[in-house]
Parts: C-alpha cells; structure tokens; sequence
C-alpha cells in the first residue's frame, strides 16, 4: 500500500469528516483536450494535505487516475489508456487529452485535509460537430400527381445524431405517410461511437409546384445548417395548346412569317402538326414553321396541334385558330432627298399611297409637326427637313426630303448702341441668305461676334469713334452682295452735345414762355382800342343824329375792315 492510500485510511479511521457533493455536469469537445475543473481547489483549505483524482471504470469500480501531494509534484496511477492522456493543471483541474466518446465517465475530486475530506463529482459528455450536410440521389423532376423520390440529405460523422428536417418554399413539412413520406435512417461507426443521420423525402407534385424550392435542414447541440436544393421541374403531359405569330407585326406582303405552336406541358413536345389552309404538315424536333415570302393571297385560317393526341382539341376545347391578315402599304413621295431651290422658285409635292385600308398622312419639319407643305414662292424660312409618315392598322412608312433654299444675302437690319460701360459703341448687322454669308466693315472693331441659324445670320462688332463716322456692312456669299450704311458719332462729342442740347432745351423753354405772354398782352391791348372805337362811333351818330353816308355795302366793309386779324 503507497503512503497516500495509508494516510486516507489512518484520516478514515480517525474519523475523518467525508463530504460528497453533488455532481457537476460539463461538455467536451471529440478529440480535444478535456479540462475538469475541481471545485474543491478554488479556494484549497489552509490543512490541505494532497488531492487526487480517480474515475468510475466500465466494470462499475473506482479507478485512480494520479493524486498530488501538497508542494509535491503528481503521481500517476492509472496504468490502463488514461496513463498516457492524464495531467493535472496549477489550478488541480484534470486534463484528458484525445477526448473520445470513451471518456463520458464520472471523474471524482477528492481533496483531503487534515480535518475534512471532501469529493467532487463531475460527469463529462462528449459531443462532436457534424462533418457537414449533403444531399445525395436528387431527383431530375417530378411528376405530377405521383410519389417521386426527391432525394437524401445526410449528416455524417456527428456525436450525437443530427435531426434532420425537410421544408418547401421555408414552411415545415410534415409527413403524412401519402403526399409527404420521410423516411429517417441512422448509421453508427462502432470504433469511434459517431453518427451518420439519413433522411429519405418523397413527395406527391401538383401544377402549383412550379418553381418551389426545397431544403433539407439539419439541427445539432454544437451547430445548425440547411441546405436549398435546386429548382426541380414539374413533369406533366400537355392539357393546352396555342398557336403565336413569331414575325414582327403586321405582316407585310414578301415577309417570311414563321409560326409557333406552344404546349403546356413539360417536358413540352417536340413535334406538331401545323394545318396550312388545307393541308397538314409534320413538324419534328421543333415547335415553329416558315411560311416563306408571304403574298396577299395568304390571308386566312391557320392552326396547330399534337401529333400523339390530335383529339386533344374536343376533349379539352384548347386549340387555338389564329386568323393572319395581310397589311400591304405603298407609299411613293415626290421630291425625296437633297433638293435644293432659290428664293422664290416654286416646288410641287405630291404623296402617292396604295394601302390595305385607310391610311393617315402626317407630316413634320425638323421633327415639329406641319401641315402638308405647299412651296408657291420659297423663303428662307421654309428649308428643312420634311419627314412624311402614312401608317394604316400599324403599319408605317416614311420618306422625307431635305429643302435647301438658296438666294443672294439680304441685309435685314443695321443698329447701333452704346456698350454697357458708355465707352463703347457695339455694331450689329443682320442678314438672311444661303449659302451662309461673310461680312465685312468699313471699320476694324473688336469683340467680334457671329451666329448663323436656319439662312439668318447676325454679326456684332464693337468700336470707339473718335469722330463722326459713316460705317458700312457689306455681306456677300457665291450669289451675290448687299451692303448698308450707318452713322456713328463720336462718343466724346455725344456726351457734349448732350449737355448743350440740355442748356438749349432750358433757354427755349423760357423763350416760348415770353412770347407767349407778350402775344396775349397784344391782343388784350388790340382788343380793348378795338372796344372804345366802336363805342365812340356810335355815341357819334346818336349825338348828332345823322344819317350814315354810303350805301350799305360799304358799310359793311368798313365794319368788316375794322375786325382784328
């Protein structure tokens, strides 16, 4: 018997107090190093004399894994595979390295003083991450209203098993042993303990299928993972069929018109007959036919259906009867392209159409919508670009021209203004003309500035007259020139006759006041001699009471002589 054993037995028989706590559960990892803490070391008591450590064997007997004496290092006394995996931390916590499922046991603390002897319990689980999730033997499709194997998930390698679940489009399925059938399964590797976890789903499809997602999912004390499966096809035998016009509408006559026969089911069918008027015609690994060069005489009936179910069409009353109509439009414009003209020339237009019905004509002008153009005498203004679109039950035609006027330029207009600091006198000449016409001054001027839009042109000089001058625009192109004259003062001598012409205003205005005043002074005086006149001359009649000589004519221009003029 070693020394540590006959000192338990001397403490046991000295009636040393025993206590046993309770047990202490923790979790370690497969394959790592597993750490066992002894409660009973946290805080070790001021008698300690040695702690020691033993485990529960397979056979239900105490095992003594190794025991440490106080200041002294461990002894090991295991002498079956934990002789080689056991050690002892600072802090009296046992170290198992290699953690196997082996090691779910009870490990006891056993730390013992000179007056106390206590034991703690502690029971190790081990648990070990799952390798991973896959889904093996995954269905290509599924068929409809029929129970089809979808596929597998599997979890390998997990301590303890994985549950596994399965869900569509992120909901729960539940199996009810007719639509949905799970199937679990379980596999164990007897050397190491671990579990592979199988799950096997069945599954009934309908239409409303189509596109579900299904995932299978898996949950574990160490980790949770799920896995979507691609989208699988609805396989489904074909209950509608419809006949598309794939060429571009309308249909124009010389156009190949290719058709289409459709199906829904899937995979959809590769072969169809397509009835042409009165014929029949096979159609093999494809769903489309080209009538070539389309004529007028094709307007009529068209259809399509299955080769394997041609009574699909009574049964399920699906088949579809395009009736294909032929669009003809004609359009023949007069002028068309680049024409070029002179001002006031005459130009005639004139649209011919031949269509399928009843055609609208429009017209635009650089891309403004206008009346139908009539050129009886051609103008500047009237070059452009002229688009004329007919279209009849959606079918268009265009053709356009582009007028070009010509003509000598024409001076327009030739101003002249004070620059925005009144040092300045700015020049502007205005002219229309095609092609576009050069100018030129009389005078050399700065800040030159030029625009020309639609045969109008504008030039802008600017200057500084020293003196009165006589300026002269002239502008010139291939078919001719014109010119026009301005005066311009000089800026000085504006801003002295400003000031005169001022004065001058004032002075007049004074002397028209005078004048004025003096004239209606004169004919109050004229009045008032005219007044005592003619009262004199007749007191002198009355007093003397002669009678007038002269006839009355001369009476009458003597009075009249007397009137103020």
């Amino acid at each position: 018997m070693d020394s540590a054993a006959l000192l338990l037995v001397v403490l046991l028989s000295a009636k040393t107090f025993l206590q046993v706590r309770s047990t202490e559960r923790i979790m370690a990892l497969y394959g790592e190093t597993i750490v066992i803490p002894c409660s009973g070391a946290v805080v070790p008591p001021d008698d300690l004399m040695f702690i020691k450590w033993k485990y529960e064997k397979d056979d239900g007997f105490p095992g003594d894994l190794l025991v440490r004496q106080k200041g002294k290092k461990a002894t090991i006394q295991a002498t079956d595979d934990y002789a080689q995996r056991v050690n002892i931390s600072a802090d009296s916590s046992l170290l198992i390295t290699h953690a196997s499922l082996k090691d779910q046991k009870t490990f006891t603390c056993m730390v013992v003083s000179e007056t106390n002897l206590m034991e703690f319990p502690v029971s190790v689980v081990v648990y070990k991450r799952p390798a991973g999730l896959v889904v093996t033997d995954v269905a290509k499709g599924l068929q409809k209203d029929k129970l089809t194997e979808l596929g597998t998930c599997v979890v390998e390698d997990a301590i303890p098993a994985a549950e596994i679940k399965w869900s569509k489009n992120g909901k729960p399925m539940v199996a009810d042993g007719k639509a949905v059938v799970i199937t679990p399964s379980m596999k164990v590797e007897p050397a190491s303990g671990m579990t592979t976890t199988f799950s096997t789903l069945q599954y009934v499809a309908t239409k409303e299928d189509i596109g579900a997602t299904f995932a299978c999912m898996y949950s574990h004390q160490l980790a949770n993972d799920s896995l979507v499966l691609k989208t699988l096809p609805i396989h489904y035998p074909s209950e509608k069929i419809s006949l598309q016009i794939l060429s571009k509408l309308p249909i124009v006559e010389g156009d190949n018109v290719t058709l289409k026969c459709h199906a829904d089911g899937n995979p959809p069918p590769n072969s169809f007959f397509f009835h042409i008027k009165e014929q029949k015609i096979l159609v093999e690994n494809s769903d489309t036919y080209t009538l070539p060069a389309i004529g007028r005489e094709s307007t009529g009936d068209y259809k399509c259906s299955l080769t394997d179910n041609e009574k699909m069409e009574a049964s399920q009353a699906s088949l579809l009867v395009v009736n294909v109509v032929m669009n003809y439009l004609d359009l023949m414009l007069s002028p068309t392209g680049k024409v070029v003209k002179r001002v006031g020339d005459t130009l005639p237009v004139s649209v011919q159409k031949h269509a399928s019905g009843d055609a609208k004509v429009s017209w635009t002008k650089d891309d403004k919508v206008v009346k139908a153009p009539k050129f009886n005498q051609l103008t500047f203004g009237d070059a452009g670009v002229y688009l004329c679109e007919v279209s009849v039950n959606g079918l268009v035609r265009h053709q356009s021209f582009e007028l070009v006027v010509e003509g000598r330029p024409v001076i327009t207009s030739l101003t002249k203004h004070r620059s925005d600091d009144g040092n300045n006198k700015v020049l502007t000449c205005e002219a229309e003309g095609v092609p576009e016409p050069i100018f030129q001054w009389s005078i050399n001027g700065t800040n030159e500035k030029g625009s020309y839009s639609n045969g109008k042109a504008t030039h802008k000089i600017t200057v500084i007259p020293s003196a009165n001058l006589t300026v002269t625009c002239a502008v010139r192109n291939s078919l001719g020139v014109d010119f026009m004259t301005i005066n311009v003062s000089s800026v000085f001598k504006e801003d002295t006759d400003d000031r005169e012409s001022q004065e001058d205003s004032e002075d007049q205005a004074k002397l028209i006041v005078g004048i004025v005043a003096g004239l209606l002074i004169i004919a109050a005086v004229i009045g008032l001699i005219y007044w005592l006149y003619m009262k004199n001359s007749r007191q002198g009649s009355w007093k003397t009471n002669e009678k007038e000589m002269g006839t009355s004519e001369e009476s009458k221009k003597l009075e009249e002589n007397h009137h103020p003029v």
